[in-house]
C-alpha cells in the first residue's frame, strides 16, 4: 500500500529537529491537558509518538484515495450549476476521507475540537497532500484560515466557526477583485453596518477566489466611508448558510483545476465583523497571507517531491542506446538537481514553521499570563526571523519547484509532453505557486529589510557555528567564503542610498541571501543525517555558481546601464 509518509524519510528527519522539543513543551503548556483530554500528550515523547500515527494515516490516505483521484481531477474539475460549485466526484471523495480520517482541524485547541498540533506537523501534511494532489491541497490547506479566527476573532465566533472546520466545512479567503489584486489597499467591496439586525452587509465583486464556494469565508471589505487605502479595509466573516453570495463564473484555469477558483457576487450578503475596524489589511491580512505563503512553500516543495520520484522512476526504466539514461551524466546531473532544490527548500519550508511555531504560540501564551524575559527574547526573535524567512522561501521554494517540474519533463523527453504521464500535470499545476500569494517579485520587496538590516547575514553565521564533523568541514568553509561576498555586496549596493540602483539589485541580493541559506541549511541537515550529503554537496555548487555570477554582475554594473532596462 502506498503511504506518502512512510516513503519518505526527509519528512520524520525534520520532524526529530532539535528545536521541536521547546515547541511542543510551548504548545503543551507543559502538557496540561493530558487529564482533560484522553488523546492529549503527557510527555515528548507521546506527542511525537501523536504526530507520527497522524501523518502514518494521512499518509496512507493521500497514497491510497488521493494520488490516485488527481488525473480523473484534472480531467474533470468542478462545475457551476445555479450559481453553485460542485466539486468534481474524486475531489468529493478526498474530502470525506480527509475528514474521517481526523485530518481537519490538526493545529487548532482541542476545546475546538481540533488535534492542537505545531504548525510545522500541519505543514508537513500539506507538503504531502501538494506531493500527491496541488489542486486538492489548495482547498484542503484553506483550513489554516480558521488561524486567522482563533488570532483575532471574538470567543463567540471561535465556538463558532472553527469547531464546523475541524468537522469537514471548507473555508477561502477572499481577498482580490479585478481592480485589487497585488494591491489590496484598493479593495473596493462595500461594508455597511445593518444596526437593525446586528450584522454587516456586504456588496460588490471579489476575483480569483480560490475555494469561493466554501462554507465559511474570510473577507477583506471596506467598512470607512470615503476612504480609498488600507486604512479603511477591515476583515469579516461571512457564513454561507446565511445566503447573499453567487458564484459568477469559475476561471478556466492552467493548473490545479480541481480546485474552483471562482468570481464571487455579493449582494447584501450579512457578515460578522473579524477583530477590529481598519485593521483588516493592516494587521489580520498580513497575518493570513504570511501564514498563506507558507502553505505555498508547502505546496512547492510537495510538488517539487512528486517531480523528483517521477523523473527518478523514468530514468532507471527507460533505456537508450542499451542502457538506462539515469547513467547517462545529462540526466542523472539533472535528477540530482532536483533532488537537491527539494531537499534544500524542505529544509528552509521546516526552518521557517519552527520560527512560525515558535513566535505564535508564545503570543498565545502572551494571552493567558506574562512571559518570562526568556521568552521575550525568544518571542522577539523567532517573530523576526519568521518575517524574513517566510518571503525567501515562498520564493525559493516556488521558483525551484518550477525548475523541477520543468527538468522532470525534460528526463522524460517527448513523453513528458503528453498527458499519458503525471509530470505533465505537475508542469501546470506548479506555474501557478511563484505566482499567488505574492508574486516572487513581492516576496523580494518583503524580503529586502532583512537583507539590508542583516536579519540573513546573522542567520548564516549562526549556522556556521553548527558542528559538522571533519568531512563536511571543506563544504563548510566553501560556505564561508560565499558568506564573505555576500557581506561585502550588500553594502555595495545599499551604500549608494540611490533607491532606484538598490530596487534594480535587491532581487540579486535576495537570490544571494538564499541560496546561501539554502545552502548552510542543507548543510546542518547533512550534519545530522548522512542521506543529506550528496544533496549539500550539489546546492553548494550551486549556491558558488550563482553567487560568484551575482557578484560579476554587480561589480560591473554602473548606474548609467540602468537606462538599458527602462
Amino acid at each position: 500500500m502506498a503511504n506518502f509518509y512512510s516513503d519518505n524519510p526527509s519528512l520524520k528527519h525534520h520532524l526529530h529537529h532539535p528545536l521541536m522539543r521547546r515547541i511542543v513543551e510551548l504548545r503543551e503548556r507543559s502538557f496540561s491537558e493530558a487529564e482533560k483530554y484522553d488523546y492529549a500528550p503527557f510527555s515528548y515523547d507521546d506527542a511525537i509518538d501523536s504526530y507520527q500515527q497522524t501523518l502514518e494515516i494521512a499518509g496512507e490516505v493521500l497514497g491510497e484515495v488521493v494520488a490516485p483521484n488527481a488525473e480523473e481531477v484534472d480531467h474533470t474539475g468542478p462545475t457551476l450549476t445555479n450559481n453553485r460549485v460542485s466539486y468534481a466526484p474524486g475531489t468529493v471523495e478526498n474530502l470525506k476521507a480527509a475528514t474521517q480520517a481526523g485530518l481537519m482541524g490538526l493545529s487548532m485547541p482541542r476545546r475546538f475540537g481540533g488535534m492542537n498540533f505545531p504548525m510545522t506537523v500541519f505543514i508537513m501534511a500539506s507538503d504531502m497532500v501538494a506531493r500527491a494532489d496541488a489542486g486538492f491541497c489548495t482547498i484542503w490547506a484553506l483550513q489554516d484560515c480558521a488561524e486567522t479566527i482563533y488570532e483575532f476573532g471574538s470567543e463567540e465566533q471561535r465556538a463558532k466557526f472553527i469547531p464546523r472546520m475541524c468537522a469537514g466545512e471548507t473555508m477561502s479567503m477572499d481577498l482580490t477583485e479585478p481592480d485589487a489584486g497585488s494591491d489590496l489597499q484598493s479593495v473596493m467591496l462595500k461594508a455597511t453596518p445593518d444596526e437593525a439586525n446586528g450584522c454587516w452587509r456586504l456588496n460588490g465583486v471579489k476575483r480569483f477566489i480560490t475555494n469561493g464556494d466554501s462554507d465559511i469565508h474570510l473577507v477583506l471589505a471596506r467598512s470607512e466611508e470615503g476612504t480609498k487605502d488600507g486604512r479603511g479595509l477591515s476583515m469579516f466573516i461571512y457564513d454561507k448558510r446565511d445566503g447573499g453570495v453567487n458564484v459568477r463564473r469559475i476561471e478556466n484555469k492552467m493548473g490545479i483545476k480541481g480546485s474552483p477558483t471562482c468570481e464571487l457576487t455579493f449582494k447584501n450578503a450579512p457578515a460578522q465583523l473579524c477583530g477590529d475596524r481598519r485593521l483588516g489589511l493592516i494587521k489580520y491580512v498580513m497575518s493570513l497571507m504570511n501564514g498563506a505563503r507558507l502553505g505555498i512553500m508547502a505546496q512547492g516543495v510537495g510538488i517539487s517531491e512528486a517531480a523528483y520520484r517521477e523523473a527518478l522512476s523514468y530514468a532507471k526504466d527507460r533505456k537508450q542506446f542499451g542502457k538506462a539514461i539515469i547513467e547517462f551524466p545529462a540526466v542523472y546531473e539533472m535528477v540530482a538537481n532536483i533532488k537537491a532544490r527539494l531537499d534544500a527548500t524542505r529544509a528552509i519550508l521546516y526552518e521557517t514553521s519552527r520560527f512560525v511555531d515558535m513566535y505564535k504560540t508564545l503570543e498565545d501564551i502572551q494571552k493567558e499570563r506574562a512571559l518570562t524575559a526568556e521568552e521575550k527574547d525568544e518571542l522577539k526573535k523567532y517573530k523576526r526571523l519568521a518575517d524574513a524567512f517566510t518571503p525567501l522561501g515562498k520564493a525559493f521554494a516556488t521558483e525551484f519547484a518550477n525548475q523541477n517540474a520543468y527538468d522532470c519533463i525534460q528526463v522524460h523527453g517527448g513523453s513528458g509532453f503528453m498527458k499519458d504521464y503525471a509530470c505533465e500535470r505537475l508542469y501546470r499545476d506548479v506555474r501557478i505557486t511563484n505566482i499567488y500569494e505574492g508574486t516572487t517579485q513581492l516576496q523580494v520587496v518583503a524580503a529586502i529589510r532583512h537583507v539590508t538590516t542583516g536579519t540573513y547575514l546573522a542567520q548564516m553565521r549562526e549556522y556556521q557555528t553548527v558542528e559538522v564533523g571533519a568531512e563536511l568541514e571543506p563544504l563548510k568553509a566553501r560556505l564561508a567564503r560565499l558568506i564573505e561576498v555576500y557581506e561585502r555586496l550588500v553594502p555595495t549596493v545599499a551604500d549608494t542610498k540611490d533607491q532606484e540602483f538598490i530596487d534594480f539589485h535587491s532581487r540579486r541580493l535576495m537570490d544571494c541571501a538564499g541560496y546561501i541559506t539554502l545552502a548552510c541549511l542543507t548543510l546542518t541537515d547533512a550534519a545530522r543525517n548522512a542521506d543529506f550529503r550528496a544533496s549539500a554537496e550539489v546546492i553548494t555548487g550551486i549556491a558558488e555558481s550563482k553567487v560568484r555570477e551575482i557578484e560579476a554582475f554587480i561589480d560591473g554594473f554602473e548606474r548609467e546601464k540602468l537606462e538599458y532596462y527602462k
